[in-house]
């Protein structure tokens, strides 16, 4: 097992009713001017922004209203953004909503905070994120785990490119979770959300300290509990949407998946989501459909690097007998909840060799990275997984 530092800080107000305690949580994280970011009319059409906001207002903070955030979330709605802040004099961020508006918020805040930069520097690597706003999270879509991690995605729809930032500075100051905010969730978004969930873990759950048998066995316990809990109560919540315990059972996991936890003493891989998010980027397909539609194309890859891994994962989440198996399995759940497992099933159909080679080569950066840890990726590994699930 590796060191680790583990940092996470968010405060995490839980449980029905929670959403009242948000105006106190911006005043106790300083702030006075408050821009709110949200999605598509989802919080407007069932009056949830307007009572933060309406109880903001009444606590002597100001307001200004930001809404549009689209899945994938866009560069250019946070380049509005960081417009308005800044002609606001905004002092804090508070996403209303789920990982888009959340990560949305996250650009808002570093774009803010550095008036003179592009925040797609900081995207791309070529400049370092030093300072941003504090930002806050109401949430209402259980998925992305974006209110309690440290990562923030972004799509630049001018050059089809989605990228992630890890950096302490995304991390909220506060998540005010409300299981009974998701209850008006359409069923494709919940189990959209369902898979995020679990691909945040197995992303974590495949690493190289696995292929050298030094993982730690507490975070594999851990890892494979959360897994089997959002097996369990995702099909309860497709099922009864307004089912509190599965509700909040998924609402709950979806935080421990991305915060570090399921992931301490070892090394990420994120090759799915990296393969994931090029589908996002060219074809604006939504986040956890992307990340079903590639994993059993890369599991069965990627298979022989270790087999034993697979078995474990097989045997613990499963019950199956072999790797190939648990794989099959894994697919089945998917299908079963309505998610995709090939490119077909995505609803982009099968594609020409040019975009399997374009989806590859951004995959890689043009050649600047390899992707993933399990089994570091190159072009022609991405190009021959791409391949698998294009049917």
């Amino acid at each position: 097992m590796q060191g680790f530092t583990l940092h996470a800080p968010t405060e995490i107000v839980f449980g029905k009713g929670s959403e009242e305690q948000t105006a106190g949580l911006v005043k106790k994280y300083g702030g006075t001017k408050v821009l709110i970011v949200y999605g598509q009319g989802s919080v407007e059409k069932f009056g949830l922004l307007d009572k933060i906001a309406d109880k903001l207002v009444s606590e002597g903070v100001a307001v200004l209203k930001h809404g549009g955030a689209t899945p994938n979330p866009h560069l250019s709605f946070a380049r509005e953004g960081i417009r308005a802040a800044t002609e606001f004099g905004a002092d804090f961020i508070l996403a209303v909503g789920g990982g888009s508006a959340i990560d949305a918020a996250k650009a808002i805040a570093h774009g803010t905070r550095n008036p003179d930069m592009d925040i797609w520097k900081f995207w791309l690597r070529e400049e370092p994120l030093t300072r941003s706003l504090p930002v806050g999270v109401v949430l209402t879509i259980s998925a992305a785990g974006s209110e309690t991690s440290n990562s923030a995605v972004i799509t630049n729809t001018e050059t089809g490119q989605k990228r992630g930032l890890l950096t302490d500075f995304n991390r909220p100051r506060f998540a005010v979770m409300s299981p009974e905010l998701t209850y008006t969730l359409p069923k494709y978004q919940i189990a959209c959300g369902v898979a995020d969930i679990m691909m945040h873990t197995m992303d974590r759950y495949f690493t190289p300290e696995a292929n050298e048998n030094k993982v730690s066995e507490m975070t594999d316990e851990i890892a494979e509990a959360l897994l089997r809990v959002v097996i369990k109560y995702g099909p309860a919540a497709l099922e009864n949407p307004t089912d509190y315990q599965a509700q909040s059972e998924i609402m709950w996991a979806g935080s421990l998946s991305h915060n570090g936890i399921t992931g301490l003493g070892r090394t990420m891989d994120f090759s799915v989501h990296g393969l994931g998010h090029e589908l996002g980027g060219r074809f604006d397909v939504a986040h956890g459909a992307s990340l079903t539609t590639m994993w059993g194309s890369w599991a069965r890859y990627v298979l022989a690097v270790n087999p034993e891994r697979f078995a474990r994962y097989a045997e613990k989440i499963w019950g199956a007998k072999t790797p190939e198996e648990g794989i099959s399995k894994t697919e089945a759940f998917f299908k079963s909840i309505g998610m995709p497992t090939c490119f077909t099933e995505l609803g982009i159909g099968v594609q020409p060799d040019d975009v399997i080679d374009h989806l590859a080569d951004g995959a890689v950066f043009q050649g600047k990275r390899l992707v993933g840890t399990f089994k570091p990726l190159d072009k022609n590994d991405c190009a021959a997984i791409y391949q698998a699930a294009n049917k």
